[in-house]
């Protein structure tokens, strides 16, 4: 078979998309731009494409052609230019983790904030490496133990976002999660004590300043949070905020902003109907007791 050319990053993804949403919003051709610039058009559209990488001192000089001066337009833009090309620890896992997948894992890495109602399971950046397994195993159960377990091993890895600086100077990211009290209960009959870890794990990831975690009590109100997992990423302006929604083949991105206010708004009314923080984190404390 031949070989596949290589997927760009999803930053340069993203870099591209943004310059042509610029260039647009500026009223101008491919073709005017590039003659200032002292281009053939077909790399200005690769560029825009994410087939062709652009250095630093081009990008800044084609974001004054179109009048781009805010500040922290100019700084997001310049973050992208020089992390474009970078491949995520993630990539060392090959297909193991699949595209969509690690466009998350991309996402999650230069993201600010996070929410998620979490009704089913325990979110993956709280798992222990026991509770992962379990899960990824049933989840993808057509799955060699070997890839479960190298896929139990991104989900560890990627919980490193929620208690280390990022790229030497951006804080944790900040975690909000809305957890249905069933899940408190869940069993492994496999593995007897495994919740109780699970549970000792969530108590001890409560306590860091940059993580929420509220309980939806069994006698709840219906909230929207009864229709499945969803999370919402934020990022630094200007960045637009995107939703994940998942099910058993994997997730979909939401980006659309009527869509994403939507989710939002969800969000809202699901943490109305939750337990405030330390009723949540008592609830979390006396069901591990009784394991």
């Amino acid at each position: 078979m031949p070989n596949q050319p290589a997927q760009p990053t999803l930053r340069r993804r993203r870099l591209g998309e943004a310059l042509r949403k610029f260039r647009n919003q500026a009223g101008m051709s491919l073709d005017q731009v590039a003659e200032i610039m002292g281009w053939d058009r077909t790399k200005l559209s690769k560029i825009e494409n994410a087939k062709a990488h652009i250095r630093p001192a081009e990008a800044s000089k084609i974001l004054g052609i179109y009048g781009v001066d805010a500040p922290d337009v100019l700084m997001a833009i310049e973050g992208l230019v020089r992390d474009a090309g970078k491949r995520g620890w993630w990539q060392t896992y090959g297909d193991v983790v699949a595209s969509g997948y690690k466009d998350y894992l991309s996402l999650e890495s230069d993201a600010e904030s996070t929410r998620i109602c979490s009704p089913n399971l325990i979110p993956g950046l709280f798992q222990t490496g026991a509770y992962a397994r379990e899960i990824i195993a049933t989840g993808s159960y057509w799955r060699p133990a070997d890839e479960v377990n190298a896929l139990a091993e991104v989900r560890k890895a990627r919980q490193a976002v929620l208690t280390t600086s990022r790229q030497g100077e951006r804080p944790p990211l900040n975690f909000w999660a809305v957890i249905h009290e069933a899940v408190l209960h869940q069993r492994f009959a496999s593995q007897p004590t495994l919740m109780r870890a699970q549970l000792r794990h969530l108590l001890d990831m409560a306590e860091l300043p940059n993580i929420t975690i509220q309980i939806l009590p069994m006698a709840m109100a219906p909230n929207p949070a009864m229709m499945g997992l969803f999370e919402i990423v934020r990022f630094p302006s200007p960045w637009p905020t995107v939703v994940l929604t998942e099910n058993v083949v994997g997730g979909q991105f939401v980006e659309g902003t009527d869509d994403v206010a939507v989710f939002e708004a969800s969000f809202d009314r699901t943490v109305a109907a939750a337990l405030p923080v330390d009723q949540s984190r008592e609830i979390i404390k006396k069901t591990m007791e009784k394991d």
